[in-house]
């Protein structure tokens, strides 16, 4: 890959994804897969004005033997250094990088159940830390190919040619080309207007269907607010945007308000495998019966983490024929397919999908109807012909989507 492309995706990720500040510590959690990109980002970050740039390095067969030599006792296990790093992002603030690169089937083999004990465990210890910088500090998810990943996307090339085929994929939908600093200042900006129309019509709830088998309505949170591209930090307020890509305007809907059936249009990546084919119906708000043709036993087992877990933590709109979608490409990664088409996610909801929400506690947003959970789990449910109408408390109601694109 040409680089001085690459160097325009290092200086997106830093300037426009995390908005590295003087002074600022910055963590980058990674693979192997590509550190010579890595070191461009790091010096990215330190000619921002990072204080300090620590990287977290990954391999995922590593992390595969663990789950299947380690007991659930030491897997579940909190260890010191690990506290100490959550109280020094707490003390610190600092900015989190994560650029993904897993291999979409790289834990196969390994206890679903195991994987389950050990998140269980290891949640309530943690929580506690990330709801102490929860929306006060700067964040952002992005991708670089792993060659076990691009082999997975391009199954009839060479691994190189994948990879190559891959880093082309990631950098067009992220709008890496002349100027991406520029080009994802208009998004925002777009991204905001739409925004602001949904949030204008004060819409209580959102009805879906398809003729795959979509039949679903979903409630608001009469507190709600969509968002979408960029956001501010509590406190600093400090622009930066999570994601790149992302196409999406999203809510937290309100717990306890969805009813019907989705049918997932992509498959799922969760814990390294793959689940396909798959239904979600609910009632009352909750996940009440699933079905797929692959890896059902890991989808009912993901729906019962917790009691959150079973109910949805967001709402996301994005149009069919979006730049992600309309490269024909199937990713295995919920970054990219997540922003395809639209999608819905079980588990955790958003303070931030609040209006005012810098006001309340965690405690009173859970109150007020944001699902709290230990997962957050995207799936797509948009289709060609997917119709998604917005109707008001007093009756109305409004074309949102049509033939699965904007319909405003």
């Amino acid at each position: 890959m040409d680089k001085e492309r690459l160097e325009k995706y290092a200086h997106l990720l830093v300037v426009c994804g995390l908005n590295v500040r003087e002074g600022q510590e910055v963590v980058i959690q990674c693979g192997l897969d590509q550190p010579d990109f890595v070191a461009m980002v790091v010096e990215e970050c330190y000619r921002h004005g990072a204080k300090r740039v620590t990287v977290k390095w990954s391999y995922m067969p590593v992390s595969k033997l663990n789950l299947i030599y380690r007991s659930e006792e030491t897997l579940s296990e909190v260890t010191l250094t690990e506290k100490a790093e959550w109280q020094t992002r707490v003390d610190t603030l600092s900015c989190l990088l994560w650029l993904d690169s897993d291999d979409p089937d790289g834990l196969d083999g390994t206890d679903n159940g195991k994987i389950s004990s050990e998140n269980m465990a290891r949640y309530p210890i943690i929580k506690h830390y990330r709801d102490a910088i929860e929306n006060k500090y700067q964040w952002c998810i992005a991708s670089v190919p792993g060659k076990e990943w691009a082999r997975k996307v391009f199954p009839d090339l060479s691994a190189e040619a994948a990879v190559e085929k891959l880093w082309e994929a990631i950098l067009t939908a992220s709008r890496v080309d002349d100027d991406p600093v520029a080009a994802w200042k208009e998004h925002n900006e777009d991204l905001a207007k739409r925004c602001k129309f949904l949030n204008d019509s004060r819409f209580d709830k959102l009805e879906y269907k398809s003729s795959n088998g979509t039949d679903f309505t979903v409630g608001l949170n009469e507190k709600g607010i969509f968002c979408g591209g960029g956001e501010n930090t509590l406190g600093a307020g400090v622009y930066f945007n999570p994601n790149i890509p992302s196409e999406e305007v999203f809510t937290s809907p309100m717990k306890g308000r969805a009813d019907g059936k989705v049918v997932a249009t992509k498959p799922l990546s969760y814990q390294g495998k793959l689940i396909e084919n798959f239904w979600v119906e609910f009632k009352d708000g909750k996940a009440v019966k699933v079905g797929a043709e692959r890896n059902q036993d890991l989808l009912e087992k993901m729906i019962s983490m917790d009691e959150g877990a079973s109910y949805l933590g967001e709402v996301a709109l994005i149009a069919y024929d979006s730049p992600i979608n309309n490269t024909g490409i199937l990713f295995y990664n919920t970054l990219f397919d997540e922003n395809a088409s639209c999608h819905l996610a079980l588990g955790r909801g958003f303070n931030g999908c609040l209006e005012g929400y810098e006001n309340y506690t965690n405690e009173q947003c859970i109150e007020m109807g944001i699902n709290e959970s230990m997962i957050h789990v995207d799936f797509m449910i948009g289709s060609k012909d997917l119709s998604i109408v917005g109707i008001t408390k007093d009756g109305k109601r409004v074309q949102i989507f049509k033939n699965g694109n904007w319909a405003f």
